[in-house]
């Protein structure tokens, strides 16, 4: 099976993320897409970030209803922070039956090169690619793919600064993220 692995704090997941994993499912040769919720991507500041299991849980009812798209908390039990390689290594050897492949936008591929083992990761994975308005669309790369995606705006920062001021976000988050997330403190 042919799965896409798309990485992020998801912090928290929003219907930009559902939209653009559906998309890669449906439009791409993947099977299925894993969110793979990062407990600390090495290159953010962990102070906003809520906890990993809240995350988790977070992704797991976003996507309850798309059979082709799976939660994986495999970050979880690794090393902190997070780097991709060290993750893929553990998953190919956890899943040898699996494919794996990289959904990024155009901004990760930008700044690929600030990765651990980033020759490594261009050299032996596929990397779909969607763009993200201001960065280049890299298009003469070897097992990069430019896959024409919806353009998506919504950031969870942007999210996170909303809640904090009180503001009605609910047509941006998934109706079972937006429950999870009513009346609680997490970002507030």
């Amino acid at each position: 099976m042919k799965v896409g692995l798309y990485f992020g704090s998801f912090n928290p997941i929003h219907v930009g993320h559902l939209i653009i994993a559906n998309h890669f499912q449906q439009f791409t040769d993947l099977d299925q897409v894993w969110f793979v919720v990062s407990p600390q991507n090495p290159l953010k500041k962990k102070s906003s970030l809520a906890n990993e299991y809240d995350r988790l849980e977070m992704v797991e009812l976003a996507i309850k209803d798309y059979p082709n798209l799976r939660a994986s908390n495999i970050e979880f039990t690794l090393p902190k922070p997070s780097y991709t390689i060290d993750t893929l290594i553990h998953l190919n050897e956890k899943f040898p039956e699996h494919d794996f492949a990289l959904i990024m936008g155009s901004d990760n591929l930008d700044g690929i090169s600030k990765w651990k083992n980033a020759e490594i990761l261009m050299r032996d994975y596929q990397m779909y690619v969607y763009p993200r308005p201001g960065y280049s669309q890299e298009e003469n790369l070897d097992n990069v793919e430019m896959v024409e995606a919806p353009l998506m705006e919504i950031s969870s920062t942007f999210i996170r600064n909303a809640i904090k001021a009180r503001k009605n976000i609910k047509p941006m988050l998934p109706p079972k993220v937006w429950e999870y997330l009513d009346g609680s403190n997490l970002y507030g």
